[in-house]
């Protein structure tokens, strides 16, 4: 089935590759966390690690992994919501299978994004 007849498969595989994408950047992430780790057991200061430690800081790459995820994340519960929907579940119902309530539904429904 084409991702153009079914928005939520579209979303799913964008899903999928972001999440290889975090996967990789989380991966770069621990090895960072490992070297830290080993420049402070070696007396290196906080200070020195920062202003040596190559941008993007690892806070920062953290922040943007996370960022980008939650937003393709939140396109595919849009796409899957809006599918159940045409499959004629009612709102009440996604709601339970989603573990939010039908308000929250109902708004996740009508973001345009």
């Amino acid at each position: 089935m084409s991702e153009t007849a079914d928005p939520a498969l579209g979303a799913l595989r964008a899903l999928g590759e972001q999440l290889d994408r975090t996967m990789a950047e989380l991966t770069q992430a621990r090895a960072r966390v490992a070297e830290l780790e080993r420049l402070r057991a070696g007396g290196t200061s906080w200070h020195a690690i920062v202003e040596r430690e190559d941008r993007p800081l690892i806070v920062e790459a953290l922040t943007r992994a996370l960022d980008d995820l939650g937003a393709v994340g939140g396109r595919f519960r849009r796409e899957e919501a809006r599918a159940l929907q045409r499959e004629q579940v009612s709102i009440t119902r996604i709601g339970k299978l989603f573990g939010v309530s039908r308000q929250r539904v109902s708004a996740i429904l009508s973001d345009s994004r």
